[in-house]
């Protein structure tokens, strides 16, 4: 069951799946199928929102005075 705005709604997976999402719950140690699906989304975002700005990372060093390019005098 999948919550919408305090409702909830059934979504047809294989037993296949559902045996994977049961697992995953029982590792993740979330309470509910709706919890480890939550869980399963929030990692995915952050694995796309790393894979986009995280280009650099490593590469970049953090600013100095000389890389300012004026003159301040």
């Amino acid at each position: 069951m999948v919550q919408l705005m305090n409702k909830t709604t059934t979504i047809r997976v294989s037993k296949k799946t559902a045996e994977t999402l049961e697992n995953l719950r029982e590792k993740l140690g979330a309470e509910s199928l709706d919890e480890t699906i939550q869980s399963l989304v929030k990692k995915q975002r952050k694995a796309i929102l790393e894979s986009s700005f995280g280009a650099d990372k490593g590469r970049i060093k953090p600013f100095t005075e000389t890389d300012r390019g004026e003159d301040r005098s």
